[in-house]
């Protein structure tokens, strides 16, 4: 009998394949909130709704940042803010370590532990926030045996 995938490679492998889903034409980011071990929001960056699309128009650039795009992280929380689900004691899984902005706005939001795919321009400052607030970070690599597994699944029908 096949054993059963873990969790931090499951919730993992749905941020990456919500990434699939920016508009951002640097970064595809994907982040799923997580309570008790069910998803409870998911974001990609992307413009905000109704707006041009980056991948349409291109990107709207000041200071070397994109104006017009809206992190994974901040639309996962913003799905909860509008929808009136609660964050306090979720966890984040997120294909890019979080921007300082964002893993500030995640301690606000009052969640425990962050789980992240790969390092990308790891914050020093954030870094002291999150050890100071006691979040848990943990930096989680698919396991290619599940890639090859999905790959197998979407090959087969």
């Amino acid at each position: 009998m096949q054993e059963r995938i873990p969790w931090n490679q499951y919730f993992m492998l749905q941020a990456s394949i919500l990434s699939m889903r920016s508009t951002c034409q640097r970064l595809a980011v994907g982040a799923i909130l997580v309570r008790d071990q069910r998803v409870i929001a998911g974001g990609y960056n992307g413009a905000v709704s109704g707006d041009d699309h980056c991948i349409d128009v291109g990107c709207y650039m000041v200071d070397s940042h994109c104006q017009r795009t809206i992190h994974a992280e901040m639309n996962a929380v913003l799905q909860c803010a509008k929808f009136g689900i609660p964050t306090n004691g979720a966890e984040v899984y997120v294909t890019d370590f979080p921007c300082l902005q964002c893993t500030k706005m995640l301690l606000q939001a009052g969640i425990t532990k962050i789980h992240y795919l790969r390092n990308y321009h790891n914050d020093s400052y954030a870094m002291q926030l999150l050890q100071k607030k006691k979040v848990t970070v943990q930096q989680v690599k698919i396991d290619d045996q599940y890639l090859e597994d999905v790959g197998q699944i979407t090959q087969e029908n």
